[in-house]
């Protein structure tokens, strides 16, 4: 009974079940659209690898041995795994099953993927999403080294490399305390507010390069007086009155309830910035990593 796998094949155990299911050669036969002679020396090579008869063949059909009922259970649990197999490996590439490695940035994931990929799973709920947050420079890495499907940053330097569709637009506004001579304004531009105390992110950040080009533009460079690692600290720290900061509409927008603060429109047309969906090659992607992408395009 040693290497039945390499011995028997799924044809013959396939066949075997139709004759136990029909109970008779010649029906079985007219199933499966073969001879009957064939399937007779399918079931003999069974038995002749087993050593033993797995049906008796009787003038009206057949009976199935003890031995037979055993080989039957097992080969229909066989065929059914197989069938199981098959059903999933259709979902796969149809891309309504499957595993999708996900990297944005931390506007993308604070402001907009909750929601996305909410609706996202319940259209498609056998899709497992693996997301992972870096700035917008290290998405373009992931994306570049393989390590991700696909990314979701602002439009900076260094994305032209990369196939790319359109994400979402993030606004920037002002962040200030209530108490700041600014938050009864309307609306402002960087050159209004360069001789004031910042908080900003890390050096990594897409906001912070963003805002030290802007200002080196303006032929000035910003004073940022505290650094921090997340929005929610850099909100926080505005709150207490340690400077201004330079904020998504609605990373801000969460904290208005609960922070001492106030939000305040910034004109300048670098105030709109481009989230963008990037990857490598289109045609590489799996189905699934393109049904996530299409959807987030349409939403």
């Amino acid at each position: 009974m040693n290497n039945l796998l390499r011995k028997i094949d799924l044809t013959s155990l396939r066949l075997f079940v139709t004759v136990c299911q029909e109970r008779n050669i010649a029906r079985a036969a007219e199933r499966e659209f073969i001879a009957p002679s064939a399937i007779s020396r399918r079931i003999a090579e069974i038995e002749a690898i087993i050593g033993l008869p797995v049906i008796h063949r009787e003038s009206r059909g057949i009976s199935i041995t003890s031995v037979g009922e055993t080989v039957l259970r097992h080969a229909q649990a066989v065929i059914a795994s197989i069938e199981a197999m098959g059903a999933e490996l259709s979902l796969i590439s149809s891309g309504t099953k499957g595993k999708v490695r996900l990297v944005g940035n931390l506007s993308s994931i604070v402001q907009f993927l909750p929601e996305d990929i909410a609706a996202f799973q319940r259209v498609f709920p056998e899709v497992d999403i693996d997301l992972e947050e870096q700035s917008s420079s290290n998405v373009m890495r992931s994306i570049q080294e393989n390590t991700a499907d696909i990314g979701i940053c602002n439009a900076i330097a260094g994305t032209e490399q990369f196939e790319q569709l359109p994400y979402r637009t993030d606004r920037l506004f002002l962040m200030v305390a209530r108490s700041h001579g600014l938050s009864h304004a309307t609306t402002v531009g960087l050159s209004d507010i360069l001789n004031e105390n910042f908080v900003g992110l890390d050096d990594e950040s897409a906001l912070t390069q963003l805002l030290a080009q802007e200002a080196l533009n303006l032929g000035s460079k910003l004073n940022i007086k505290i650094r921090v690692g997340s929005l929610d600290a850099l909100c926080r720290m505005v709150h207490v009155g340690l400077g201004i900061a330079v904020v998504p509409q609605q990373i801000g927008e969460m904290y208005l309830n609960t922070l001492d603060v106030r939000l305040v429109p910034i004109h300048d047309a670098w105030a709109a910035r481009q989230l963008i969906i990037i990857f490598r090659h289109r045609e590489q992607l799996t189905a699934t990593a393109t049904s996530l992408m299409n959807f987030l395009v349409r939403n």
